[in-house]
């Protein structure tokens, strides 16, 4: 995974870009009718059941948008949510408050949803050594924070993007024109260009998996699309060589299944990419 510095840069260039795509050369709807310098204080209220996060996210874009804006947080990023709950307030310019509102809320009401699935998966895993991981099937634009809200609501982050691990899926081992001659480019190329970086292979057949454990330097086999019987079989088969990861359109009915048959991980695209924003509000008070 990246740095957290790294990290925390991503997450400026995301609110800068926001509020220049939101604000553009001005609020008019503010300057037209708020006063420059109008205070006032405002309340997150929280209208949905689930884990909330994004208040740090929504803090640093208080921040981007006007240091001198004050908050005061009842409520931390990963807590659990019910309705009528306040989970920050946020006082001074009322223009700086408005400005920076609809991304704040925008960033909370997905970050919260994500949280919250990653969260119902992570609870149905807790007695199983399997931990849930994201995927790349995120948001373009917004996969920093998506990512951190799997984290809040306690899943593990997969790599963050193509540069921060190798991941030989099926059209790379068919365009390679092989799973051993994938790795072995693989491991030539991280030779030449000197770089440490963990190598993932897809298998999709017991066959693959057996060709995949004939080459060194595999850190994790991912078993895509297998079902009960043969993702068992991979795990004895494997016999802890790499570490395992089950995926393919796995669900909160069928997650335990798969924990239970000794895989290392879990990943779910649903994650990120089939949520549905919680419902957040930001009210004048």
């Amino acid at each position: 995974m990246i740095s957290e510095k790294q990290l925390a840069e991503e997450i400026q260039i995301i609110i800068q870009n926001a509020i220049r795509e939101d604000v553009g050369e001005g609020d008019h709807s503010s300057l037209a009718c708020i006063p420059e310098n109008a205070t006032g204080k405002a309340k997150l209220l929280v209208k949905d059941e689930g884990i909330i996060a994004g208040i740090h996210f929504a803090e640093q874009v208080f921040s981007y948008v006007d240091p001198s804006l004050k908050m005061e947080k009842l409520m931390q990023d990963g807590d659990p949510m019910s309705y009528g709950d306040i989970a920050f307030y946020i006082s001074g310019s009322s223009r700086s408050i408005l400005k920076a509102e609809r991304l704040a809320l925008n960033a909370m009401q997905r970050m919260s949803a994500i949280a919250t699935k990653t969260h119902q998966f992570s609870s149905l895993l807790k007695d199983y050594k399997t931990q849930i991981l994201d995927t790349r099937k995120t948001t373009p634009g917004f996969r920093a924070p998506e990512k951190q809200a799997v984290k809040i609501g306690g899943g593990e982050n997969h790599r963050f993007a193509l540069y921060d691990m190798i991941m030989l899926k099926d059209n790379h081992i068919d365009f390679a024109g092989g799973i051993s001659e994938a790795i072995q480019k693989t491991l030539n190329y991280l030779k030449s260009k000197d770089l440490d970086l963990k190598i993932v292979v897809e298998a999709r057949s017991l066959s693959e998996v057996e060709e995949i454990l004939e080459n060194e330097g595999v850190y994790r086999i991912l078993l895509d699309n297998f079902n009960f019987e043969e993702t068992k079989k991979a795990v004895e088969l494997i016999d802890g060589k790499c570490l395992t990861e089950s995926s393919g359109g796995i669900t909160l009915e069928t997650a335990q299944h798969y924990a239970e048959c000794g895989v290392d991980y879990i990943s779910s695209g649903a994650l990120t990419h089939s949520v549905h924003n919680l419902d957040l509000s930001l009210k004048a008070i």
